[in-house]
């Protein structure tokens, strides 16, 4: 089956936090691929990959950059494909705010959905959710995901009253 979602990273440094929307569109069974793809190294591999990304048949970018940041903006400047940029905490980064801001401060016209510093597990879950809007099956799996983290939460606040911590909420 051909990829649902592009995941696009300014670096393969940037692999080590990227790999979290890979797994999560994994478990939630969206088809997806992998590649690096430099706003200011390769912008010609850049303009390629967003201007033919439609056509290919993806339905969503995730696009993941560190310092400056500038890949998610000018891949949603090329398609008309949503983009989810993921602000990535990079070696030459001002503590993850450079990215975040110029990921985030997007122009009107250009919409790039923006999810918190190195959260590439919430790009693949909405991601999921962009595409389980139309896919039925995607949909339920997100449902089911999202339900899951409810009972592990309820889960873990039985366990803490069991063990003798008290809290006036649940009593």
């Amino acid at each position: 089956m051909n990829p649902q979602v592009g995941i696009i990273m300014g670096s393969d440094s940037d692999l080590n936090v990227m790999q979290a929307a890979a797994d999560i569109l994994t478990e939630l069974g969206v088809t997806y691929e992998l590649t690096v793809v430099s706003a200011h190294r390769t912008p010609l591999r850049m303009v390629e990959y967003a201007t033919k990304a439609r056509e290919r048949g993806l339905k969503v970018i995730i696009a993941g950059a560190g310092g400056a940041a500038h890949l998610p903006g000018m891949v949603a400047s090329l398609t008309p494909l949503p983009v989810i940029g993921v602000p990535v905490k990079s070696s030459n980064s001002i503590d993850g705010w450079d990215s975040i801001l110029s990921i985030l401060q997007m122009p009107n016209g250009i919409p790039v959905a923006t999810v918190a510093l190195n959260a590439a597990k919430n790009a693949g879950i909405l991601a999921a959710s962009v595409i389980g809007a139309f896919d039925t099956a995607i949909g339920e799996k997100v449902a089911s995901y999202k339900k899951s983290l409810e009972t592990e939460v309820l889960k873990k606040a039985d366990k803490l009253k069991k063990e003798g911590w008290q809290n006036q909420f649940d009593q």
